[in-house]
């Protein structure tokens, strides 16, 4: 199983190692990434693997959000994720 995260918003300095330090305390192993810097702007969206997730899904973005506060973030299950974007 994987989830979908999405990270936006003015740029820092650190953003892709604290959101992946939030995902390893959650035991989601990143897959994927891909990330854009726009102007001043951040974006960022991350394929992690959540098998072995120790936390729920609204944890994990609670700690991703706690780990870059001034950031818009989004946790989606895949299947969600691909339901939502289908023609």
């Amino acid at each position: 199983m994987r989830a979908v995260i999405t990270v936006i918003g003015k740029d820092m300095v650190g953003i892709l190692a604290k959101v992946s330090t939030a995902c390893a305390e959650a035991n989601a192993n990143v897959a994927e990434v891909t990330q854009s810097v726009l102007d001043e702007y951040f974006a960022m969206i991350m394929l992690v693997n959540i098998d072995n997730l120790s936390c729920s899904l609204e944890e994990l973005q609670r700690g991703i959000k706690e780990s870059v506060p001034s950031m818009t973030v989004h946790v989606m299950h895949e299947d969600i994720f691909n339901s939502m974007h289908r023609i």
